[in-house]
């Protein structure tokens, strides 16, 4: 009997050591935490590096406090209902600052453009980023410009980096976070990743799906005066909830358990990712974020959130505790329990 030849089959199974990079690594899953664990910041580490939280806090000699961030943009397509790339940048840098509790300073902005880019579709895109900087009261203070050969940029990538305050008495981060906490979400979840998704894919959904895409600056200050007591804050974008929740529980060792009845989700989100065999709590989102607060103050910090118009659908959706440590725990709809475990990837890469 001749041997088999099996060099044509392939296993659907993930395989988790590679030698060259997927898409994958960039899409906020599994992969993505592996990346960074075991290639990035081994080569990179330091205890300022190593918080890992969405800025970075540099201390100064004068005793104030910045919050440092820095993020990159490969959105596709660049333009979707409810924003486009260059609002998308702003709001993603200013937000990343805000969740240190960082009054934002000034922004670097950097385009890699690719050759035949349209000027007016840069034009358009300058212009989203002045109004939303603007929305949010900070300014582009320094950029940088390049040119990349045709076919080799996809028309047009953004850098930004961000500068801010952060004010006396504010401290705010993940190491903070302790058994006890209520975990508050500031509303409805999958907005932005469905909406850019529709755009790519050219589905007529019908609805309202937009993404959610906007400052939190506004958001964080009015939760703070009123309850300063917050430990940490967390927007929670490539990987969606889900990501945010796993993270926090396997990098604290803490446990987590949420109820999926106190989600709150679009229903038209709903209706598309039940279409489209999508869980939006893995779905990204660019307008919301999570807060980590003492129970005894989750009522007060709740109802800070409600009194904002971005936070209006805000909702206390589970608790932190000691058992089970680094382990989510979702209680069902139908009373039941699952554990939640991140995918290897998301399932809507370039999202932001």
């Amino acid at each position: 009997m001749p041997e088999a030849d099996f060099s044509a089959l392939t296993c659907p199974a993930p395989i988790e050591e590679r030698d060259l990079i997927m898409l994958a690594h960039g899409s906020g899953g599994r992969l993505t935490g592996q990346l960074l664990e075991r290639t990035i910041l081994p080569a990179l580490h330091n205890p300022i590096l190593g918080a890992l939280d969405d800025s970075a806090l540099l201390s100064l000699a004068s005793g104030e406090r910045l919050a440092f961030t820095t993020d990159s943009y490969v959105v596709k397509p660049l333009f979707f209902p409810g924003g486009d790339i260059g609002e998308l940048a702003v709001n993603g840098t200013v937000n990343d600052l805000s969740m240190s509790g960082a009054r934002a300073l000034g922004l670097s902005l950097a385009f890699i453009l690719e050759e035949g880019f349209a000027v007016e579709s840069l034009r358009r895109v300058l212009a989203s980023v002045r109004r939303a900087a603007d929305r949010a009261g900070v300014q582009v203070v320094t950029g940088d410009t390049k040119v990349v050969d045709r076919g080799k940029g996809d028309g047009l990538f953004v850098n930004t980096a961000g500068v801010g305050v952060v004010p006396p008495g504010v401290t705010l981060g993940s190491s903070r976070i302790r058994p006890g906490d209520a975990i508050l979400l500031s509303g409805t979840i999958g907005d932005h990743g469905v909406a850019v998704m529709a755009q790519r894919r050219g589905l007529e959904l019908g609805g309202s799906l937009r993404s959610d895409t906007q400052p939190l600056d506004g958001l964080v200050a009015t939760l703070l005066d009123a309850c300063p007591a917050v430990h940490a804050l967390r927007d929670p974008t490539r990987g969606g909830l889900a990501a945010i929740l796993a993270e926090i529980a396997a990098r604290c060792r803490l446990g987590v358990e949420v109820m999926e009845s106190a989600v709150p989700v679009n229903d038209d989100v709903r209706g598309a990712c039940e279409l489209l065999g999508l869980d939006p709590w893995f779905v990204a989102n660019e307008g919301k974020l999570v807060a980590f607060v003492p129970a005894d103050h989750a009522e007060a910090a709740l109802a800070a959130l409600r009194s904002h118009p971005y936070g209006r659908d805000a909702a206390r959706i589970g608790t932190i505790g000691s058992a089970r440590p680094g382990t989510v725990v979702v209680r069902t709809l139908v009373g039941g329990a699952r554990i939640l475990d991140l995918p290897f990837h998301e399932p809507l890469p370039r999202i932001c």
